[in-house]
C-alpha cells in the first residue's frame, strides 16, 4: 500500500557540487531534503525511486547512482554515494552494479542525504513516444498513461507499506533563460499542474491524469510519466495529505516539491485505478 510520496526535481544542479564551487539551488534543495525526510521518518517497507528515462526498466537490486552521464565527476559531489567507501574497494564492491539515469542517481542521493537504508527500487520511465507526438495520437497517448498507471498501481499492491519518491521536472520552456525555445502554454501548464499537487484530491488527480502526454513532450515536461505511475499508485485512495514546499524557474524550468501522504486506506479501484486507460484531454 502508498504510505507516502514525495515529487522532486531530477536536475544534477540539486546535489552540492554539481555546479562546481557555484552555490545554486539552496531553497530547492532544502525543501527536496525535507520531503525525502518525510519520506524517511514515515517508516516505509520498501522505497521506490520513479524517475525518467530512455526505456522504461526496474532495477530491484543494488545499484550504482553516478552523475556521471551528466558531465559531473562523482568525486566533486558534495553529498557522498550511498555505501562509499575508499576506492578501490568501492570498485571492486561495484561490479556488476547498473547504473541508473542522471534522474534517478539524483533521487537516490538525495535518499542518502535523508538518513535512508532500507530496501530501494529503480523504475525509469520513458516519455511518450516520438510518433504519437508527432501524429497527435490521443488513443497511443491514453494507452501510454494507462500502462503507466497500472505500473504504479502493481508497485504498491505488494504486501507492506511502499513510499515514492518521483523525480522530475515541469516545463522547460519558461522564458529566454530557458534550456528550450520559450512558449506561452508552459506557465499555464505548470501553475496548473503544481496546484493539483498541492491538493491531491480526487478531482486534482483526474486532472492530472487528463494532461496528454503529447503535450507534456512539446513543453519537456519530464515528470509526466514518472507522475503518471503516482497516479496509479494513488488510484482507489479518498483522500491524501498534499502539500506543495516549493516552486520556482530558475534558468528558464520549472521545478517543484510536493508530498502525497495517504491518511487513509484506499478503496478498490479496479486494474488501472479510477483514471482509466484512454484520459486525455
Amino acid at each position: 500500500m502508498l504510505a507516502i510520496a514525495a515529487v522532486v526535481p531530477e536536475t544534477a544542479l540539486l546535489v552540492p557540487g554539481a555546479a562546481g564551487r557555484a552555490v545554486v539551488l539552496e531553497d530547492l534543495r532544502a525543501a527536496a531534503v525535507a520531503a525525502v525526510r518525510d519520506v524517511v521518518r514515515s517508516a516505509p517497507d520498501r522505497v521506490v525511486v520513479v524517475a525518467p528515462g530512455p526505456v522504461d526498466r526496474t532495477l530491484d537490486g543494488p545499484v550504482r547512482p553516478s552523475l556521471a552521464a551528466a558531465g559531473i565527476d562523482d568525486g566533486d559531489l558534495g553529498w557522498a554515494l550511498p555505501d562509499d567507501v575508499p576506492s578501490p574497494a568501492r570498485t571492486a564492491a561495484e561490479v556488476g552494479r547498473p547504473t541508473p539515469g542522471v534522474g534517478a542517481s539524483v533521487a537516490l542521493l538525495l535518499l542518502a542525504a535523508g538518513g535512508w537504508t532500507g530496501p530501494t527500487t529503480v523504475v525509469e520511465v520513458a516519455p511518450p513516444a516520438p510518433d504519437s507526438v508527432v501524429a497527435g495520437q490521443r488513443g497511443v497517448d491514453g494507452e501510454r498513461a494507462g500502462a503507466l498507471r497500472a505500473l504504479g498501481a502493481g508497485l504498491v499492491g505488494r504486501s507492506g507499506r511502499v513510499a515514492l519518491v518521483v523525480a522530475g521536472s515541469l516545463s522547460a520552456r519558461n522564458g529566454p533563460q530557458a534550456p528550450h525555445p520559450a512558449d506561452d502554454r508552459a506557465w499555464p501548464l505548470d501553475a496548473a499542474i503544481l496546484d493539483d499537487l498541492s491538493r491531491g484530491d480526487p478531482p486534482a488527480r483526474l486532472r492530472l491524469a487528463a494532461i496528454p502526454g503529447t503535450l507534456a513532450a512539446e513543453l519537456v515536461v519530464t515528470v509526466w510519466a514518472p507522475l503518471q505511475v503516482l497516479l496509479g499508485a494513488a488510484a482507489g485512495f479518498p483522500s491524501l495529505e498534499a502539500a506543495a514546499a516549493h516552486a520556482g524557474a530558475p534558468y528558464g524550468v520549472a521545478y517543484a516539491v510536493a508530498t502525497w501522504r495517504a491518511s487513509s486506506a484506499p478503496v478498490d479501484a479496479g486494474p488501472h485505478g479510477p483514471h482509466g486507460r484512454g484520459v486525455a484531454r
